[in-house]
């Protein structure tokens, strides 16, 4: 599963909740359906009703949540889609979640460690790779990242070990 953001608090009296997406436009995530909800350390599969932006936020509503108790019980709950329900990723275009987890190596081939997860800075991503300690590299492809490989699950970077 790929997290795509969690239910944040409800909304209204009839099953609606309020989510915290993690898509780019935020309202991204109602294209998706159905969305899989983890609850209780496993994933279930709730097809989403309707949807809509509120304000700054997202709002939704899920088949077979009808009332303000049902939509309470899924609050903090995290929201995910199966890998394929995403579209192919554009040439030279890469999804966070086919990162984690890949091998970081310098251009001489001296590992770095693996990719732990990524966040925004604004200006570039950032990768936060963890091997013998935690190193903050910049995503940025044709100068620190030189090669992103998906089928070996390496990242070849122009970085020095020591910084």
């Amino acid at each position: 599963m790929i997290p795509v953001g969690r239910i944040s608090g409800v909304y209204g009296v009839r099953g609606w909740v309020r989510v915290y997406s993690y898509t780019r436009p935020r309202d991204n995530i109602l294209r998706y359906n159905p969305w899989y909800i983890q609850r209780g350390g496993s994933w279930e599969e709730w097809p989403l009703a309707e949807g809509g932006q509120h304000g700054k936020g997202v709002i939704a509503r899920l088949e077979s949540c009808d009332d303000r108790d049902q939509a309470r019980a899924l609050m903090g709950c995290e929201i995910g889609i199966r890998r394929t329900q995403l579209p192919a990723a554009a040439p030279g275009e890469y999804y966070w979640s086919d990162l984690q987890g890949m091998k970081v190596v310098t251009l001489e081939g001296e590992s770095l460690g693996t990719v732990d997860h990524l966040f925004e800075t604004g200006a570039n991503d950032v990768l936060v790779v963890k091997g013998e300690r935690e190193r903050l590299i910049p995503f940025v492809l044709n100068q620190v990242v030189v090669a992103v490989d998906l089928e070996a699950g390496e990242i070849r970077v122009d970085w020095d070990k020591d910084f």
